[in-house]
């Protein structure tokens, strides 16, 4: 999906899209969500992944440009061995498959793709201690040029469980050497947050995750 945020003095907004399955116990979630800011200051880029009802996997970024003036691209590559988000087709997080170790991780249900803005001036920038100016209201962000390439569900089961068609390489997909690279600059000079490092938030320890070498 292409987005253009929404420009000025944002404080207090998201704008979010995502992916979501709400049906059973609990729900799975992907999410891109831009946190608003006051004029001049940059928007906050916030990803989480969510697997049977639990997140707990924030990493956040600066951009490295001003995502206000023009529109960006911003993608996912879901498929069952690893989550990877995407700016202009640069990857900034990867959220790997790690069943093997007991981390649950979203598969074998399908999932819907939404967008919403929405008040979250009660934590979304400052921790909620910039409040929106509603005088500045209407605020709005702009999509276009939504593309997808999915298996289609049906009742249930998935349409690629059977499919041999080259149409979905993206099965498979990985980050060649160069696509590694770029992730480790973004993760390097663009985040501002990572779970994997919070040990006041976890102090019973780190997620398991966090000790595998990984994005």
């Amino acid at each position: 999906m292409q987005i253009k945020l929404v420009p000025g003095n944002s404080a207090g907004t998201v704008t979010a899209y995502y992916q979501w399955r709400s049906e059973g116990s609990g729900w799975d979630e992907i999410d891109f969500e831009f946190l608003g800011n006051l004029s001049g200051q940059p928007y906050t880029l916030h990803t989480n992944v969510y697997t049977q009802g639990k997140g707990d996997g924030e990493q956040q970024f600066y951009l490295w440009f001003d995502p206000t003036a023009n529109f960006h691209t911003y993608s996912v590559l879901w498929n069952p061995q690893r989550i990877i988000f995407y700016v202009d087709g640069t990857p900034i997080r990867e959220f790997k498959n790690m069943e093997s170790i007991g981390v649950p991780y979203p598969k074998g249900h399908p999932m819907r793709i939404y967008s919403s803005i929405w008040n979250a001036d009660d934590w979304a920038t400052g921790g909620g201690l910039v409040k929106i100016d509603w005088s500045q209201a209407p605020f709005t962000a702009s999509y276009r040029n939504f593309n997808v390439s999915a298996c289609v569900w049906s009742s249930t089961a998935s349409a690629c469980a059977t499919s041999k068609s080259n149409d979905n390489a993206w099965l498979s997909q990985v980050l060649d050497l160069a696509s590694q690279r770029r992730l480790v600059w973004v993760q390097k000079n663009f985040m501002i947050y990572n779970y994997c490092t919070d040990t006041k938030r976890f102090p019973q320890g780190l997620p398991p995750e966090c000790a595998v070498t990984t994005h």
